[in-house]
């Protein structure tokens, strides 16, 4: 199958579905990410290994959710994603300082304004994003980070899940999206 027949089959797939997918690999994220904190060995590294992966898949799917809402910051925050993903698989922490998460609470922050500034998703949930970015951006300092543990690890769960949970039980609304879409490509 071609690139471009690939392309066009998931343009075509509906947005309250790839909403749907995203909240999908959003769980399998949270539950590998966290069962990898625990499990150790052969089985540890197999299930990091589909936390990442579903931790891509999932940054991939918010860039094409959000990119009607404004393309440019929805691939900021892929970028900040992807770049803080990558630091944290190469285990860089300079000075001490968990990179990844520095740039994981950038991009909670972006998606939290790109959910904010959405019409097809509830802005209570930017909000609760927002402050999902805030709590992983106390990673800036690590005696800041170590000194509001565990309640910078509570919000920043919390509000991922609750976002979660929306997109697999709600989804978003297609109507909403469309029109985005349509005035995006009005624009351009």
């Amino acid at each position: 199958m071609g690139e471009a027949v690939l392309t066009e089959r998931i343009a075509r797939i509906s947005p309250r579905l790839k909403a749907r997918i995203a909240g999908s690999f959003y769980l399998v994220t949270i539950l590998a990410g966290s069962a990898a904190l625990v499990v150790h060995g052969r089985m540890g590294s197999a299930v990091d290994l589909i936390a990442g992966v579903s931790y891509v898949v999932v940054t991939l799917m918010f860039y094409d959710l959000f990119r009607p809402v404004n393309g440019s910051l929805s691939l900021l925050a892929a970028v900040f994603s992807l770049v803080g993903f990558t630091c944290g698989r190469l285990g860089w922490q300079p000075g001490g300082v968990q990179i990844e998460m520095v740039f994981f609470g950038l991009y909670c922050l972006s998606i939290g304004y790109l959910i904010f500034r959405s019409t097809f998703l509830p802005r209570i949930l930017g909000a609760v994003m927002a402050c999902a970015g805030l709590a992983w951006l106390t990673f800036l300092s690590p005696s800041l980070a170590d000194h509001v543990n565990p309640y910078n690890l509570a919000v920043g769960g919390i509000s991922e899940s609750l976002l979660t949970l929306w997109l697999l039980v709600m989804g978003v609304n297609a109507a909403r999206w469309y029109e985005l879409a349509s005035a995006r490509k009005a624009r351009s």
